[in-house]
């Protein structure tokens, strides 16, 4: 690493770090580093090590170059890979670095609604590019098509859902730690 980004690297990790409303012992109990090695290392006293970034990289959930800001070399493009969870596909729509995460998010074709709700502190946002999908807010169901959005606290029970048995869905769907709110406004 050359010395330039090297003196940046103290900066962006308290920035990391305070993204996430982490205290320094917080980090510290989730890193394995002591919370003077983490203070030191954001107030750019020491030259951060593999054996220290690396468990910070971890927390973080990034990859190693992403928190350094390491120069890109080579192919330009972002190389993220889908994620099959409970039947749907998520694809990332970009590199995690703290606050809201995008996604595209396919529901293959059902008839058949989730079988529980689900809670969580935050907000839920998503835009239906492609197909049906069906909101369930507690008892209330509502459907939405290509072109509309939804938000809605995710503390009330809920649900989406591929509202047809044989076409696909797709949405694009915000998430983040801190459930900041998204607003849609008119253009």
């Amino acid at each position: 690493m050359d010395d330039e980004v090297l003196r940046a690297v103290g900066p962006r990790l308290r920035g990391f770090r305070q993204s996430l409303g982490l205290s320094l012992d917080e980090l510290s109990a989730r890193s394995g580093i002591t919370a003077s090695t983490i203070s030191r290392l954001e107030r750019g006293l020491v030259r951060p090590s593999l054996e220290q970034l690396l468990p910070l990289a971890r927390v973080y959930g990034l990859p190693l170059d992403e928190l350094v800001a390491a120069p890109r070399v080579g192919d330009p493009r972002v190389h993220l890979k889908p994620v099959r969870k409970h039947g749907l596909t998520f694809i990332p729509l970009g590199v995690h670095a703290g606050g809201i995460r995008g996604f595209k998010v396919i529901y293959p074709p059902s008839a058949v609604a989730p079988a529980k709700y689900n809670t969580h502190p935050g907000r839920g946002w998503f835009y239906v590019l492609s197909g049906t999908v069906t909101l369930a807010l507690s008892d209330e169901r509502t459907t939405l098509g290509a072109g509309e959005a939804a938000e809605f606290a995710t503390t009330t029970p809920h649900w989406i859902a591929n509202a047809h048995k044989d076409r696909p869905a797709e949405i694009i769907a915000l998430y983040s730690v801190q459930g900041e709110r998204v607003h849609v406004t008119d253009v």
